[in-house]
């Protein structure tokens, strides 16, 4: 993939999806950096840890600024808790879109100097969510949704020295999986909506992002990756096998 050597930033990269994705790009012979508010729990062995707080926009900037080199940023850092919108104000729903869409945004910029000298690439991590109605995380799908038009405009801004796309994920089978899905039999009933027939794991989202950032992807900027599964399997397919059976 020809990741040898070079320097790579995980956003988020302690835990979870982030986690795979570090760990994606060490053993694909990069040096990578991880930053996040709170230390990983379980170093990750090839990759350097540094806290920071990414809405932090000086802080940001002066992580990437003491940087000697960076060749590949990815835009990790994210997430939401389950809340419907009318259960908080919106401020509440404000520092959501501020964690999943201005924080790479602020990243991106202070990143861009460095990726221009060495002709890099951004890698955005984004979600399904943000493609589809999202009851009870409506402000994260919209960040995402943010995150992916932001991507495509950045990638032909920033052309032809930078190339820049998305990830866009779907389920992901991490140590938060049973927060949402409930027990083993939830993961399951939930995995079997998949056409693929399982959610994924951190190292698929991993190894997605070590293509778009390597030189087998050198001719693709502005675009969409979907690490979904097939997707999600119609409702209504459901409801005519119900009927037919009726």
């Amino acid at each position: 993939m020809g990741l040898d050597g070079k320097v790579v930033v995980v956003t988020g990269g302690t835990r979870g999806v982030g986690a795979g994705i570090a760990r994606a790009f060490t053993e694909a012979g990069a040096q990578v950096l991880t930053c996040a508010r709170r230390p990983p729990e379980v170093p990750l062995p090839g990759a350097e840890f540094t806290p920071l707080d990414l809405r932090d926009t000086r802080a940001v900037q002066g992580f990437f600024g003491a940087l000697p080199r960076l060749d590949v940023l990815v835009n990790n850092a994210g997430g939401t808790p389950y809340r419907r919108l009318t259960d908080a104000g919106a401020e509440r729903h404000a520092r959501v879109i501020e964690l999943n869409l201005l924080a790479p945004l602020t990243a991106s910029l202070a990143a861009h100097e460095h990726l221009e000298r060495t002709r890099g690439s951004v890698v955005m991590i984004g979600s399904v969510s943000g493609g589809r109605p999202s009851p009870g995380s409506a402000a994260y799908g919209a960040a995402k949704a943010g995150l992916e038009s932001l991507a495509r405009s950045m990638a032909v801004e920033w052309a032809p020295r930078v190339r820049v796309n998305t990830l866009v994920v779907g389920m992901v089978r991490t140590e938060w999986s049973g927060d949402h899905y409930g027990d083993e039999r939830g993961v399951a009933r939930v995995a079997r909506t998949v056409p693929l027939g399982r959610l994924a794991e951190p190292a698929d989202v991993g190894a997605a992002a070590v293509f778009l950032a390597s030189d087998a992807a050198a001719y693709i900027s502005g675009a969409s990756l979907l690490v979904h599964g097939g997707g999600e399997r119609p409702a209504f397919l459901d409801a005519v096998t119900d009927t037919e059976g009726a």
